[in-house]
């Protein structure tokens, strides 16, 4: 049997078709933060199914093949044109996978939904420098801050999500560390009481999208509609609207870069990724963030995607590395905001 998972507002759908084609199941539905409890019906489907996601669903494949499924991508060019907002149909990607299945990516757990585009991301990423040079001389843009304060940025990517998110709230609450989330607003939408608790202990809600797509095959009303929603989602969970702005794997090209110049969104990298997404252990985590690390340095961290014990395992020791070398803990916005161009004379700063 063949399954496809879209996504929209409502949360997530899975149509299985069998092989000829013909449903096996009745569509099911599940809520944005159904993702386990679906996850657990495709287990009860049996093995050797292919279960098929399309490239703007990236925070499903690690906790899917975490539980053991075969997961497979099918790109835009083998699929009809998406909504403004949302996948293609649940019956679509099931159908992909019947009729199309040597033109899809097997996703492997070490790389992720980007298996199999590295080097297409790193193209994008490499074209875009001098669109990304001028945004950061704009103070739009940040990769890491000043070289000269001993200060750190901790950002967490991709939840939130229990019980990752709140374990590491509960980490950086015992040491009195601020930190930035970058929100996935499906996410939001199902776990806001985590939004609130990251506003009450001091730290800062930032855009990470709706469902984390690849943003160069976005058209720019797919993507400003992916950070308005996820906004709105922030915004409903009791928080400020979110200017901070990371895109999913970092994933930019200049047009892509040129339409958020467009917008209020501030774009945030990182220059130390010690890649816990893939799970390496916990003390290979802190291991790499410590030797990375630099006055300025953003660190590029996970709550949410997948498994993330090791993460919170990590963050003690990364957490204790870094002050007992003198380093002080700040927001990504601080570092943004020194990093700024001073206003010219007769001009206010905006806020």
């Amino acid at each position: 049997m063949y399954t496809g998972i879209s996504w929209s507002s409502a949360g997530y759908e899975v149509a299985v078709i069998d092989a000829n084609g013909l449903p096996a199941r009745a569509p099911a539905q599940f809520p944005p933060g159904g993702a386990g409890e679906m996850i657990d019906w495709l287990r009860g489907l049996g093995p050797g199914l292919v279960h098929v996601v399309e490239s703007t669903n990236g925070i499903l494949d690690g906790r899917m093949m975490a539980a053991g499924l075969d997961v497979y991508r099918a790109d835009p060019h083998l699929l009809p044109g998406r909504p403004l907002f949302g996948s293609v149909p649940a019956g679509v990607l099931a159908g992909a996978g019947l009729r199309e299945l040597s033109a899809l990516t097997r996703l492997v757990p070490t790389r992720g939904t980007q298996t199999g585009r590295e080097a297409e991301l790193d193209t994008w990423i490499e074209s875009s420098e001098g669109a990304l040079a001028e945004l950061t001389r704009t103070g739009r843009a940040l990769s890491h801050g000043g070289r000269d304060r001993p200060e750190i940025a901790l950002t967490f990517d991709d939840g939130p999500l229990p019980p990752y998110t709140g374990l590491i709230l509960d980490v950086l609450g015992r040491y009195g560390v601020p930190a930035t989330f970058f929100c996935v607003g499906m996410n939001v939408t199902a776990y806001a009481g985590d939004i609130a608790r990251m506003r009450e202990q001091g730290h800062a809600v930032a855009n990470h999208t709706w469902s984390h797509p690849m943003l160069p095959e976005l058209t720019r009303p797919q993507l400003i509609e992916q950070l308005e929603r996820t906004k709105e989602a922030v915004a409903e969970a009791g928080v400020p609207a979110p200017t901070l702005f990371r895109p999913p794997y970092g994933s930019r090209t200049p047009e892509v870069l040129g339409w958020l110049a467009e917008t209020d969104a501030r774009v945030v990298l990182w220059d130390v990724a010690p890649d816990d997404w893939a799970m390496p252990g916990a003390d290979t985590i802190a291991r790499r963030i410590l030797g990375g690390a630099r006055p300025g340095s953003i660190v590029l961290l996970h709550d949410g995607g997948g498994d993330r014990s090791q993460t919170v395992a990590a963050l003690p020791a990364v957490i204790e590395g870094l002050l007992g070398r003198g380093y002080r803990f700040v927001l990504a916005q601080e570092l943004l905001d020194r990093s700024a161009p001073a206003p010219g004379p007769g001009t206010a700063r905006a806020a």
